[in-house]
């Protein structure tokens, strides 16, 4: 096996970052206005599923360089799922600083749809339009998974967290967190606007037929 390959920015980027933003601002924008009956419709449906918790889940997350931001969700958990986590670690099932489990007892009936369609990121949106987040980069990791990366794994943070990533279509909770982190860095090195707008296309087909998601 090679050495890693480091991964440097430079000025040859700054076009694509700039098209970049103004991709994210335009597309989030509509995406929130065209969408809005839907994520009504949601929350709507959440109240319903479990009355005593909020529509929003809202987490603090790792964005670009290391900078904390409020990433927020549709909540698919139940109200006191947070209190639960420590007890249900030892059944982890992915390796790596993440934690995974496809028969999360925590989980709410309408939760398990929204999850499996994807639709509980689209409050996200709202972070892509703030900065906080881009429409496809690298997932945005928690501050205890960022606290056990390597040197080489904290390489993810060089740009922003993304809605969609090449993790979310390449397998998504098949593969382990080593070739999240593989599959990351290998966007980060290669990243383009053709790249993103793929991304998405095949984004829009994983949530059509969804693959490994829970």
């Amino acid at each position: 096996m090679g050495k890693p390959m480091w991964i440097t920015l430079d000025e040859q980027h700054k076009p694509y970052l700039s098209l970049k933003r103004i991709f994210d601002i335009h597309l989030s924008m509509l995406g929130l206005l065209f969408l809005s009956p839907l994520l009504i419709l949601i929350a709507t449906l959440i109240k319903c599923s479990d009355w005593r918790g909020k529509v929003l889940f809202k987490q603090i997350r790792l964005g670009k360089d290391g900078e904390e931001f409020w990433m927020y969700k549709f909540r698919t958990m139940h109200h006191n799922a947070e209190s639960k986590l420590e007890e249900l670690r030892a059944k982890n099932e992915i390796s790596g600083a993440m934690f995974k489990m496809k028969e999360d007892p925590r989980v709410t009936k309408f939760g398990k749809f929204l999850r499996k369609s994807s639709l509980d990121e689209l409050p996200q949106l709202w972070n892509v339009l703030k900065g906080d987040m881009s429409l496809v980069g690298p997932r945005p990791p928690l501050l205890h998974e960022v606290s056990e990366y390597t040197p080489y794994q904290i390489q993810r943070l060089l740009v922003k967290p993304g809605c969609t990533g090449i993790w979310q279509v390449s397998g998504r909770n098949s593969l382990d967190f080593y070739q999240m982190v593989e599959l990351d860095l290998d966007y980060i090195r290669n990243m383009s606007f053709y790249l993103d707008v793929k991304i998405i296309f095949k984004t829009i087909i994983v949530i059509v037929v969804p693959k490994n998601a829970y």
